[in-house]
């Protein structure tokens, strides 16, 4: 039974293409070089793996990025809210507001009377002509 173990390692693949030319391989190369096309990656062997680990890393990056471009946008839908809040109150609260106590029956002359009198006006004396 020692045979049996959880922690068995699982096995490698020795992969080898079955069509491998060498001399086309690195005529592919030297052409790649002189076109410019060439990667940084291009000497170096395979190990297995690289490939999902780049994508993976690639995909990290891409949700990452988007994450801060989200938080940037919400930002300023949160401060276009608030200016446009702003500006329902300040231009069309008023309005509504008049709408109301018109609807309610609250007479408009009272509101102009008491808009009218002013305290600071100055007093106008009138002569008496009062005889006793």
């Amino acid at each position: 039974m020692g045979w049996f173990t959880p922690y068995k390692k699982p096995n490698g693949f020795n992969y080898t293409p079955r069509f491998f030319d060498p001399r086309k391989e690195a005529l592919e190369q030297r052409r790649r070089e002189l076109r410019g096309e060439s990667s940084e990656t291009d000497g170096e062997e395979y190990t297995p793996g690289q490939y999902l680990r780049t994508q993976r890393e690639a995909r990290a990056e891409r949700r990452r990025s988007g994450a801060d471009k989200r938080s940037r946008n919400s930002g300023i839908v949160i401060a276009t809210a608030v200016v446009l809040l702003i500006l329902f109150v300040y231009m069309l609260y008023p309005r509504i507001a008049e709408l109301f106590v018109a609807a309610h029956g609250v007479p408009a002359e009272t509101e102009q009377a008491e808009e009218e009198f002013d305290p600071y006006a100055p007093i106008t004396i009138v002569p008496n002509d009062y005889k006793e």
